[in-house]
């Protein structure tokens, strides 16, 4: 296990920069990981900026109390997933914030320590619970889900085009043996996919790697209930920042802003506005402002990073 918790922040000064640090404002950090933006923002907002930064991984907690001891009560450090954050925030008795900011990749130590069961390159037991307080892991989906469950998961959270084929060969495998490691999918994968598709397109294992990390942790529904009720933490003026890493999340970022946006959602032909709908977000990036080439020669992981944001109306 590593000691050092150790980060490449991905589109480090685009993001504070998006959210205007200044002496006075409060932001709330919903997915610290390394702290690389949080510890940014405080010494861009000093000497009386505030966040109020969260996280479910216990390393990530550990590792802030050790950096965050520096800032004193500028820092507040709560274990909790960002769908929690308006109890987080009321708890806190703050009432709205001036900035949020969502980086929804996976941290660095996280892929990289292997017994986590991130990433294809490690061999570990198939885990990938982001909480290692909750119950399910991945190896539990490959052994409870049936075939057809298996190839709608790999299809819509991991877009891939073999995924009834993988699923198949999971299937089989787990009738003689039960399919616990990485390092055993991973086998699987190659297995399943053509020998001509597997040279294209990064790692054969990376898509269905995804979407059993999405299916653990709920990634997907905990965004999109997260961004339903963003809106009403930030005070007017303030700002939201959301990385994406993959489509599916940055689908989900850009509809829920242009929802937000919107200032009536009655159907067309009807003569007058019965739907009393407010805007409450005013989208700052028509297009998502992705990584510098000098951010990408530093940071291979960056590669697929989109950052929007939006500002409270």
């Amino acid at each position: 296990m590593h000691s050092a918790f150790q980060h490449e922040t991905v589109l480090l000064e685009e993001t504070v920069a998006a959210l205007q640090p200044t002496g006075d404002s409060v932001i709330l950090d919903g997915t610290l990981g390394g702290g690389g933006h949080t510890r940014l923002w405080l010494e861009r907002s000093g000497p009386s900026g505030r966040v109020i930064a969260i996280d479910q991984d216990e390393r990530a907690i550990r590792h802030a109390q050790q950096w965050g001891a520096a800032y004193g009560d500028r820092l507040q450090v709560v274990r909790a997933n960002f769908e929690d954050a308006g109890s987080v925030l009321r708890e806190l008795g703050v009432d709205a914030v001036d900035g949020i900011l969502l980086d929804l990749g996976v941290s660095s130590p996280q892929l990289d320590e292997a017994q986590r069961g991130f990433s294809y390159q490690h061999d570990a037991p198939l885990d990938m619970r982001m909480d290692r307080r909750m119950e399910t892991t991945a190896a539990d989906l490959l052994r409870d889900r049936t075939e057809r469950e298996l190839t709608v998961l790999f299809r819509d959270y991991g877009e891939e085009k073999w995924a009834a084929r993988i699923a198949s060969f999971v299937v089989r495998e787990r009738g003689q043996r039960p399919v616990e490691t990485t390092g055993q999918l991973v086998d699987l994968i190659k297995a399943a996919i053509p020998a001509a598709a597997r040279r294209e397109g990064g790692h054969p294992a990376k898509r269905v790697f995804q979407a059993l990390r999405i299916a653990v942790n709920g990634e997907l529904s905990v965004l999109e209930r997260f961004l339903q009720e963003a809106p009403d933490l930030l005070r007017v003026g303030g700002r939201m920042a959301v990385i994406s890493f993959h489509s599916l999340e940055d689908r989900i970022v850009k509809q829920a802003y242009a929802n937000a946006a919107k200032t009536c959602v009655c159907p067309p032909q009807q003569p007058m506005c019965t739907c009393n709908k407010r805007q409450t977000l005013r989208v700052l990036t028509r297009k998502p402002i992705e990584p510098s080439d000098a951010e990408l020669e530093r940071n291979q992981r960056a590669r697929s990073a989109k950052l929007r944001v939006a500002e409270r109306v």
